[in-house]
Order: structure tokens, then sequence, then C-alpha cells
């Protein structure tokens, strides 16, 4: 029997991360020969991984990583089965790794084919799953680059960059408050203006036809009715629409026997209301349309101007778990 050396087993275990026992019964396997060793883990990875591929990988780390310039920057997600796992410090260790080596790649699949150490990315990935006896994967990858790129992470669950067209004093505030709107809020475009006009179509008789099917059970209740809005985007809200809905405001002041004088006073906030019940479309899912959480009576376009006029937001990335 090959007599294994305790520094071989400690050095094993540190480029491998595996257990002490494992390293040890590597290093038997493999007849002393450090690097068999290191195969012999990546193939009970292999075999771990292949028992494990159907598994659902819904926890794990969610982390950023921006250059030293703040022009580019990466978020990735390093995926696992269970919270346990995810929490654990070399996890996360791994993660931070992991995502140092993906700021100098593109996208996914260069960055798992990229060296690490005498491995690749995606076979230090099997490898780890036989170690740690959890399905792993990168099941995330957003990169930006930028004029300044800045960042946010809630917790380890949701990471997200922003990228700015200008650089600009309190760049980092800018960038900061908008990556934790898209955190918090889940825009997935920038303006309304990205929308497809088919799309909008679809949604806004989907919606409609929810709502109004709720209604119809409410009513059964006898409860409130929600409000059927006739649109859901402002790509909708033509000059023709804002001038028969004004009209129609009107109308009914005039019916309530408010005087005229005072419409110019009552219109806006109703027109305003008007808008609101009938953007829900771009609230949800437009990042500039959306309003800004920390002061909700403007919107993050009109944040974001009071930046100055040269300054917008070129492009933002979130990751995610599950």
């Amino acid at each position: 029997m090959t007599s294994i050396k305790a520094a071989d087993v400690a050095k094993l275990r540190k480029q491998t991360g595996a257990g002490m026992m494992d390293c040890k019964k590597a290093l038997i396997e493999a007849s002393g020969d450090f690097d068999a060793a290191i195969d012999v883990l990546r193939k009970k990875g292999q075999k771990v991984a292949a028992k494990r591929a159907d598994r659902d990988a819904k926890e794990g780390v969610a982390i950023v990583k921006i250059n030293e310039n703040k022009t580019s920057g990466v978020a990735i997600v390093l995926a696992c089965e269970t919270d346990f796992v995810a929490k654990n410090d070399s996890y996360k260790s791994l993660a931070e790794s992991f995502v140092e080596i993906a700021l100098n790649y593109n996208n996914k699949e260069d960055f798992l084919a990229a060296n690490f150490g005498s491995m690749t990315v995606a076979e230090k990935l099997i490898e780890q799953t036989g170690v740690i006896g959890e399905k792993l994967e990168i099941s995330a990858f957003e990169k930006i680059e930028a004029k300044y790129v800045g960042s946010y992470t809630h917790g380890s669950k949701i990471a997200v960059l922003v990228g700015l067209n200008n650089l600009i004093d309190n760049a980092e505030v800018l960038s900061k408050d908008i990556s934790m709107q898209v955190a918090s809020m889940g825009a997935t475009t920038l303006s309304y203006k990205d929308l497809d006009s088919s799309f909008i179509d679809a949604e806004t008789e989907a919606r409609i036809a929810a709502i109004e099917k709720d209604n119809v059970e409410l009513k059964r209740l006898g409860k409130a009715l929600k409000n059927v809005p006739q649109f859901i985007s402002k790509a909708q809200l033509t000059q023709e629409v804002l001038d028969k809905a004004k009209a129609k405001i009107e109308e009914e002041l005039k019916k309530q026997g408010k005087p005229e004088h005072i419409w110019d006073k009552i219109v806006p906030g109703k027109m305003d209301r008007f808008v609101s019940d009938n953007t829900t479309l771009d609230q949800e899912m437009c990042l500039l349309d959306q309003k800004f959480i920390k002061d909700e009576t403007k919107s993050v376009a009109e944040y974001i101007s009071s930046y100055g006029d040269d300054i917008a937001v070129s492009d933002f990335k979130k990751v995610s778990l599950g």
C-alpha cells in the first residue's frame, strides 16, 4: 500500500476543497500521484453530477464583481440545492473565485471554458459537486460595460448591475439607487418604448380578461369590483386617447356642478390617475416608467434627470436565485 504523506493530503484538500478522508482515499487510489488524485475526485464528481442532474438547484449565491475603473461588471449565480450549503463560508469563497474569473469573459460559455487552476471552470463545478454532494451550476451570467458601472447585492439572493452613459459626480449613489430599484421592483426592460406592440396587445387582452373574471366572483360575493383598464402602457396613450380622457373628466365635473374656473386645479390630478391606472405594464416591467422607491412622487426617469440632462442609464442586468 502506498504511503500517503499528511502534507499531500492537506495540499489536495486546499486545492480541491474535498474532505480529508476523500483526499486521502483519492491519493491512495492514485498511488500518491497528485494530479491523478485530482482526476479521481473529478470522476467522483461526474458520478454524483450524473445522479443529481434532475435535481433543482434553486439556492446558492448571487454575486457581482466590478473592475477597478468601474467600466465593466459581471454578475453570476453559483447555484446549489440547499440553503445549508449556500451559507457555508467555503461555498461563498468558491463563488468569489468564480466571479473573479468571470469578469474577464463576455459570456457564460467562454467563462465555463476558462482555466481554474489545473482544470476548467466547468470541470471545477463537477469536482465540487462530488465534494459537496449537491448539484452545482452557474445558473446565471450577465455582463455590462459602460462609462460607469455600479451595483447592488441584496443579501446573497439578488445581484444587479447598472451602467451609466457618463461619469458624473455621485455616480456611485445614482447607480446604487437604480440597482436597488431593479432589485426591489423587478424591471426587465428600460422603457415602454422598448416594448413590442404585439406583446402589449396580447398583454392588454389577457389582463382585462383576468380582471373581468375576478370581478364576476367579487360581484357574487358583494365586494368592490376591480377597475378594468382600457390600456396598460404609455405606448397606447396617444394624444387622441389623452384628449378623450380629459374631455370625459371635464364632462363629469360639469355634471357634478363643479365651477369651470376650478377645473384646472382638478383635471391634472385626475389625468395623472388615468395614466397611472392605464400603465400597469410599464410600472411592472419598465425601469424608467416605475415610481422611484425612495420617493414615489416621481418616476425613476425624473429621479435620474435630477442628476443632469447628460446622464442616463445605458443598461442594467439582474441575476437571482431560482
